[in-house]
């Protein structure tokens, strides 16, 4: 059931959604050669904790995962699409890192990710990071009212397949509320005017997670938590949460503060 949420929660949600943004800029500024994902996860977590914002990430067991997730951020490094428990690995030059943060303010959630890379980059990465982010932009802008979740996925989709990159086929977005997971869910890739309608007041969690080599196939790791690709090829994720109001999309998890 997709809960409607009033433009009082919508300002709620945005306020927990800056929680994530701040945290995920400090993540950003802090990492650096020599830094490990631990130290990461600490960065974050005192901004929640500044904040006043719990976590949903840390605890938290779905049905596929074998013990509760350690952290407050997903971690994920170079051939690691989501779901990278930080750990004690020290990042490298030129190691491609996606963040992933979410945070519980006020019995709101807010969930966002990004992507970059420490050090020296690779061509090849920077784009398809800057590919992820274009994707993440086409969706956020398919999210408006009138439109359907399929015309999200459509435009996702469109622009990693013109890339030449795989996409995870039963992985995507999703509602978010009151919960970090929540109806509807939201395919990286669909068909155009297909799916539920889109109205005002629906807030989702829109994220691309594209795969260098171009195939879709992948595996958990024997964590139970990480998901590799399955030819080792490089990763990116991005996301935004999203609500949808009558005067177009608005991003919750906006950097710049907005």
């Amino acid at each position: 059931m997709v809960e409607l949420k009033t433009d009082s929660s919508i300002d709620a949600m945005h306020a927990a959604g800056q929680v994530v943004a701040r945290a995920l800029t400090a993540v950003r500024e802090a990492a650096d050669v020599g830094v490990s994902l631990l130290e990461l996860d600490a960065v974050a977590h005192e901004v929640l904790r500044e904040a006043g914002a719990g976590s949903p990430f840390l605890g938290y067991r779905p049905s596929f995962a074998p013990t509760p997730f350690p952290g407050v951020i997903c971690a994920s490094v170079n051939d690691a699409i989501v779901h990278g428990i930080p750990d004690g690995y020290r990042l490298r030059d030129g190691d491609l890192v996606s963040i992933d943060c979410g945070a519980l303010l006020d019995g709101w959630a807010g969930d966002s990710a990004l992507s970059f890379v420490v050090g020296t980059p690779r061509p090849a990465d920077v784009r398809l990071i800057e590919t992820a982010e274009r994707a993440l932009e086409a969706g956020i802008g398919a999210a408006v009212v009138g439109n359907r979740i399929g015309d999200i996925a459509h435009a996702i989709g469109t622009v990693c397949r013109a890339g030449g990159y795989g996409i995870m086929d039963d992985f995507g977005g999703h509602g978010i509320g009151r919960h970090m997971h929540e109806d509807p869910g939201v395919p990286n890739e669909g068909r155009p005017g297909r799916g539920l309608p889109l109205r005002h007041g629906m807030v989702i969690a829109i994220e691309p997670m594209l795969i260098a080599g171009g195939r879709d196939d992948y595996h958990a790791a024997p964590d139970g938590w990480t998901l590799r690709t399955n030819d080792g090829s490089r990763a990116a994720h991005v996301e935004h949460t999203v609500a949808i109001t009558e005067s177009g999309p608005r991003v919750l998890t906006s950097r710049d503060g907005l």
